[in-house]
């Protein structure tokens, strides 16, 4: 019963969230979304035919979006675009295609990723500029967990161009930034508890052997 409950409170807010998103998107040819739900964090892809127009220059229109859907769910605020692999993948493309210069571009890239939380963070232009900053793992169980990755594509004037942004995401107790199993090498050191001093004096004694039973001296007799 609890899972069926679940179920239809999931697709009243994709449904309320879709009616929301036709009417702020009608002009902007919105056909669609995919809402994909992970422990850790919830992604909201829209398909318009004019994405430049859902971003805006400034990405003033997209904050203003995830603002509303942040307080109307109860989505929590901040670390919402930072450690998400998509969304900066999504911003690094939109800024290449303006223009700008692309170590300007990675540097902020990282730096913003860096100051919302992450572990590590990696940034792969064209497979021949590559800009990495704080702690990445590449093998073993912990990369599915706690590593997101995202591929996109640019066209610009000297051709397809691919972009790859790869973050390390911390480990939180609770879920909600990062993953709640810490990874193998942690090691985790116990406080001691606090030692109650006795308010008297006492003696007690430990680890020496018992002290044999006095045995009677025999009366001499005449």
């Amino acid at each position: 019963m609890a899972i069926q409950i679940s179920r239809t409170r999931k697709f009243v807010t994709d449904a309320e969230l879709n009616e929301f998103l036709t009417e702020e998107l009608a002009e902007d040819g919105y056909s669609g979304l995919e809402v994909q739900v992970t422990p850790t964090r919830t992604e909201i892809i829209i398909l318009a035919t004019r994405t430049q127009n859902v971003l805006d220059e400034k990405g003033r229109r997209i904050q203003e979006l995830t603002a509303v859907v942040q307080k109307r769910f109860g989505s929590p605020e901040g670390s919402v675009e930072g450690l998400r692999a998509i969304a900066q993948a999504e911003s690094l493309r939109y800024k290449l295609l303006g223009g700008l210069a692309v170590r300007r571009v990675c540097y902020g890239v990282l730096r913003f990723i860096m100051e919302s939380g992450a572990k590590g963070c990696e940034v792969v232009r064209a497979k021949s500029m590559k800009f990495v900053d704080g702690l990445m793992i590449h093998s073993r169980d912990a990369v599915n967990y706690y590593g997101d990755t995202a591929v996109r594509h640019v066209l610009l004037r000297q051709g397809v161009l691919g972009i790859r942004v790869k973050i390390m995401l911390p480990w939180d107790p609770t879920g909600k930034i990062g993953p709640k199993k810490p990874l193998p090498d942690h090691v985790s050191i116990v406080e001691p508890k606090d030692e109650i001093l006795p308010t008297t004096p006492i003696s007690e004694q430990k680890g020496g052997k018992p002290e044999p039973p006095a045995v009677p001296q025999p009366v001499p007799t005449a």
